[in-house]
Formats: structure tokens, C-alpha cells, sequence
């Protein structure tokens, strides 16, 4: 059994606390850590939003939420019924520093515990949360604030929020969210190279031929429509999650474990990614929308019936192909793909190895490649060649080296605002974004952006049930390769 340590009391205060993110990811991941023994009794978590209702009506909308999202066999009554006294309701629109703060003022007068700002809101009202805890002097030496993604729609955008929160915080107290960042499997990605000579001897241009990063997903926008017709894929998964998983799979070795080492090593990598001309946008990116198909041989309407508008130019699919100019990486191809209406739900990183440089055998073996299963059953599958025992001659078969985590450490794998939660209370930034590396991912994304605005790369369509438009296979076949999926 792993042994959990219990953190200092704290107020974690949620401004968008009735909102979909904290009923359906921040408030189930409070109550495995209350579970787990790692959130104190005396520990309080302090919702705020414009809706009007008492303390009592938010633990009984909380309390419904909880029982509908946690798996059923983490739910226990006396548990619950313990968290949900941490619980406490403040109506109060956080962005008018004008509006009475009183309430909040005194259910905060302890200015001895740690603090916590988690603003789940949109990206264009941080600065004015940020500017009215200020002006009401709840900004505290043990305070930190914990800004959602997207940081900013543009670099101008992410500059100036940066820009404007460091004025009220400074940089150690900012925690920039990123819920890949707090998969175990991405964060099992740096043991995997870094505590594994072997694999991360092996881990450059002279053994791996390419890499593949997807993030697909079977839903379509939902109730996120509005939100995502001014975002798109590329903004909403690429210049975030996938450019994150991106520096992870591809860093030096850092000195130390610290934060700051680590995100040197990521930032050079950001940096480090090969700038899009106006040919690579042509050549190189695919954007999609979705239209009406079949999703597990159901029915589904397409990304304008869904978004309830007859015209849109947003992509809802985006593969694209690049490279790392670096020694490590010279001339390996890394192709990323994220879309919604997809035929399954995975996130997963596929490293393709070099073939045998001389055959020995007849039917030259296929060869191996290492896929990291990042969601869902979360693990390492190897996939090399063997001898087939059921064949007379000398023949070779592909087999899969399989390790599933949760089999395998036989634990519940926790989400991944669990331990990210728990790392703001702590005050350890290491697996959240530095304010440069946000710049240096939209540094890259920008050019994408103003290709697709030039008409450089035309808006395609796929059915809802496919893994996108024909022309993102051809981003690999041009180089001799393809999406995983088509390798068996």
C-alpha cells in the first residue's frame, strides 16, 4: 500500500464553482483525496458564482453531482457525508471587485492557512478574478491562483494575461493547468526513459523512425459549443495537451527532478519545433469538421446541427506533421492528430522503430514499435516479432508485450486533477506551465492559425465514425508510413 501524506489545512476557493467543470472533475477528485486521507477535516473548499443559492442548496447540488459521476465503488455514505461539510457556498460574481465581498472576507479571515484561486472560468475574465481578490487584500503570502486552459485564444492574448496576473501574483504562486500534464501515464513517461537506461539509450533518430501522438474522442461538442466554436481543435487540444505530451516524449534528460529543471528541458523542446511556413501550413496540417454518420452503429448529426448554426468555419479534426531540430531528433517525423466524432475514445502515443538495417529472413519482419496507452486502460504495449510456434518453417508473427497499470500496480488509477489539485495545496509546480513555455506554444500554433484564416489550407469534411478525412493518412504515406490503427 502506498502511503499517502496528509496536507496542511487549506481554503480552496473555485470561482465557476457551479459550473460543469467542478461538479464533473474538480469536486469528484476532492473526494478521492478526502478518501484517500489526504485532504484534513478542517480543510474547506469555498464555491463562488453568480447563481443565488445558500450553502445548504450547493452541498445537495453537489451531493447529486457526486453520486452521478464517481464510480460506484468509491462511494461511501460516511465518507460523503464528511466531505461534503467541507463544503461552503459564497453568491458572488468574482469579477466586480464593486460587489459585496463581505460574505467571502470573513469565511477567510484565517490569513495563517494556505489559499487557493482556482479560477474555472473563461480566459478573458482571469485578470478581473485576479484584480478583485487583490483590491480586497485576499491575496495572502500562502496564496496561490490556478488558471484552467486555454491560457489566452491567441499570443497576444496569453501574453497579456500573463502579463496582467503577474501583477497580483508572482510566477511561483501561478499554477497554469493542464489535466494531461496529470495523467499517470504521462507523468509515467518520464520513468519510463529517465529510470530505464535501455529505453532511453535507444530513445533517438538512430532507432526510432517516427512518432504518432492522437487524441480522439467519440463525443461531439455537447454542451461546449458556443466555447468551442471560437476555440477549434488546434487551440483546444494541439497547442496545449498534445505540444505538452510532445516536450515530454522528446526532452533531455533534466539535472534534477525540481521544477525548474524540468520545464527547461520542455521549453527547449517547444523552442525547438521546426517553425511552419506558409508550404508547411499547405502541405503539412489538415483541418476537418465533422458531419452526420454512425458512432457504435448509432446515428449521430453533424459538428452545425450539434452547434445549432448553419455555417462555421471551425475544425473539429486537426492532424498535422513536424520535426525537432535538434541532434536527438534530427529527420524523425512527429505527426499529431486530435478530432471529435472519432470511431473510439484513446489517447495514446505510438514510437515506431527502425527497420533491420540487413535481412536474415525470408519475410522480413515488420518492425517493433512501442505504443503508450495514455486513456483509456492506461499502460505499455510492446509489440515486436517472434518466432511462430504453430508454423513448420522459420516463420515471424508480431506479439504484444502488454502491461496494463492498473493490473498491474492493482490500484485504482486516480484522475488526473487528483494529484494536480493536491500539487497547488503543496505549492509544487512541476507538473503545471511556466509562463514561457505558454508563449512558446502559441509562438509555434500562430502561423497555423494565419495560414488556415489565408485560405491556405481548405476546411474538409468526414463522417462522424471515421478517423478523419482521407488526407490525413497521406501526411504518412508521403514518408512510407501510417496511422496506427491501419498497421494491423
Amino acid at each position: 500500500m502506498s502511503e499517502v501524506v496528509q496536507v496542511a489545512p487549506f481554503d480552496f476557493v473555485i470561482v465557476g464553482g457551479t459550473g460543469d467543470l467542478t461538479m464533473r472533475k474538480l469536486l469528484p477528485a476532492f473526494y478521492q483525496r478526502f478518501r484517500a486521507g489526504q485532504i484534513p477535516d478542517n480543510a474547506r473548499i469555498i464555491g463562488l458564482a453568480r447563481a443565488l443559492m445558500t450553502p445548504e442548496q450547493y452541498r445537495d447540488k453537489s451531493e447529486q453531482a457526486l453520486r452521478g459521476f464517481l464510480p460506484p465503488e468509491t462511494l461511501c455514505e460516511t465518507t460523503l457525508s464528511a466531505f461534503l461539510k467541507l463544503l461552503d457556498y459564497v453568491h458572488l460574481d468574482a469579477t466586480h471587485a464593486q460587489a459585496d465581498w463581505s460574505e467571502l472576507i470573513s469565511r477567510l479571515s484565517d490569513t495563517s492557512r494556505i489559499r487557493v484561486f482556482y479560477i474555472a472560468t473563461a480566459p478573458d475574465l482571469y485578470t478581473q478574478a485576479a484584480e478583485s481578490f487583490y483590491s480586497q487584500n485576499l491575496i495572502t503570502q500562502k496564496s496561490r491562483i490556478v488558471l484552467e486552459k486555454p491560457i489566452g485564444t491567441d499570443l497576444k492574448s496569453a501574453e497579456e494575461i500573463n502579463r496582467n496576473i503577474a501583477r497580483f501574483f508572482p510566477e511561483h504562486a501561478i499554477f497554469r493547468i493542464d489535466h494531461y500534464l496529470g495523467k499517470e501515464t504521462v507523468q509515467n513517461l518520464l520513468a519510463l526513459r529517465f529510470a530505464n537506461p535501455m529505453i532511453e539509450r535507444s530513445w533517438n533518430c538512430n532507432t526510432i523512425s517516427h512518432v504518432q501522438i492522437t487524441a480522439a474522442e467519440t463525443v461531439g461538442v455537447g454542451s461546449r459549443g458556443p466555447y468551442y466554436d471560437v476555440s477549434g481543435a488546434l487551440r483546444d487540444m494541439v497547442q496545449n495537451h498534445l505540444l505538452q505530451v510532445l516536450a515530454v516524449i522528446t526532452m533531455e534528460p533534466p539535472i534534477t527532478f525540481q521544477a525548474s529543471d524540468l520545464r527547461n528541458e520542455k521549453l527547449k523542446m517547444l523552442r525547438a519545433l521546426k517553425p511552419f511556413t506558409p508550404e508547411d501550413v499547405t502541405e503539412n496540417t489538415v483541418r476537418a469538421r465533422y458531419i452526420e454518420g454512425q458512432i457504435n452503429g448509432e446515428p449521430v448529426d453533424g459538428y452545425l446541427e450539434d452547434l445549432g448554426s448553419r455555417e462555421s468555419d471551425t475544425e473539429t479534426f486537426v492532424a498535422l506533421r513536424t520535426e525537432i531540430r535538434t541532434p536527438r531528433w534530427a529527420g524523425v517525423p512527429f505527426y499529431l492528430r486530435t478530432g471529435k466524432r472519432l470511431p473510439k475514445k484513446t489517447s495514446e502515443i505510438v514510437v515506431q522503430f527502425r527497420p533491420q538495417p540487413w535481412p536474415i529472413f525470408t519475410k522480413p519482419p515488420r518492425p517493433g514499435r512501442l505504443v503508450i496507452r495514455i486513456q483509456p486502460d492506461e499502460g505499455i504495449s510492446f509489440v515486436v516479432s517472434a518466432k511462430d510456434p504453430d508454423h513448420d518453417g522459420f516463420e515471424l508473427r508480431e506479439a504484444a508485450l502488454d502491461v496494463s497499470f492498473s493490473d498491474a500496480f492493482r490500484t485504482r488509477y486516480p484522475d488526473s486533477y487528483e494529484h494536480l489539485l493536491m500539487d497547488t495545496v503543496q505549492g509544487d509546480p512541476v507538473m503545471f506551465i511556466r509562463r514561457d513555455e505558454v508563449v512558446a506554444s502559441w509562438e509555434w500554433v500562430e502561423p497555423i492559425l494565419e495560414g488556415w484564416q489565408q485560405g491556405l489550407r481548405p476546411l474538409e469534411t468526414y463522417h462522424a465514425g471515421n478517423w478523419g478525412p482521407a488526407s490525413s493518412g497521406e501526411l504518412l504515406k508521403r514518408d512510407g508510413f501510417s496511422w496506427h490503427e491501419d498497421m494491423d
